[in-house]
């Protein structure tokens, strides 16, 4: 009878964790490659109309996806990236890619919060416009978030980097950084995304647990 309870325990824990998986399927719009890297996850080349499934386990935090332009690897994977580069295809845990760059960051549901909690960042600048989309059907509970701005174009002189645009919130010499800081630049093109390290209140997005999502570059 032991044995019958701890199979039925056994297979109850695999249903809640199938039914609340999570997978994030990361696609390549732009006219050129992009080499996607997830922390956690691996890193994957994209040429326009690819697609990668990022699978993260439940519970997980702090966790990244980013897009990478103008990459060169070598056979072992190693090699220098444009922007967001980190040295490598596949980026060691932790090593989360050289600025500019637009992250998408996420948490999936924890024990004192049952939603995922999700944002698009440009607290490390920007290099490519993308959009984050709920494709499960979640109620109307969570809605798409986008920063599709030509940002690359319209930005500041002194802030442009090849093929991107950096914010002054991680490169100081470069302005002020806050609410009412030279970054507004980056708010007021892309309203759902952080543009300053506290801008919690209008840019941090939550969805049901279990949601599944599309992130598109371009």
């Amino acid at each position: 009878m032991a044995l019958l309870y701890a199979s039925i325990f056994t297979l109850l824990l695999s249903y809640i964790t199938l039914t609340h998986a999570t997978t994030i399927n990361v696609v390549n719009n732009c006219a050129y490659p992009v080499w996607a890297a997830a922390d956690p996850g691996s890193g994957k080349r994209l040429n326009k109309g690819d697609s990668w499934v990022v699978s993260p386990q439940p519970g997980t935090k702090m966790a990244r996806i980013w897009g990478r332009t103008g990459c060169s690897f070598d056979g072992n994977g190693n090699g220098n990236c444009q922007t967001g580069g980190c040295g490598k295809l596949d980026c060691d845990p932790g090593h989360w890619g050289d600025n500019p760059k637009t992250v998408f960051e996420y948490t999936l549901a924890q024990p004192n919060n049952p939603t995922d909690t999700l944002d698009i960042s440009l607290i490390e600048g920007f290099n490519i416009p993308i959009t984050f989309t709920p494709t499960s059907n979640t109620g109307g509970k969570c809605r798409q978030i986008s920063c599709r701005a030509d940002i690359n174009g319209q930005c500041p002189q002194k802030w442009k980097a090849p093929h991107g645009c950096f914010n002054p919130c991680t490169k100081m010499e470069l302005g002020s950084c806050g609410p009412n800081g030279d970054n507004k630049f980056f708010k007021q093109r892309c309203p759902d995304a952080y543009s300053f390290p506290k801008d919690d209140q209008t840019s941090t997005f939550s969805c049901p647990s279990g949601t599944n999502y599309k992130l598109t570059f371009c």
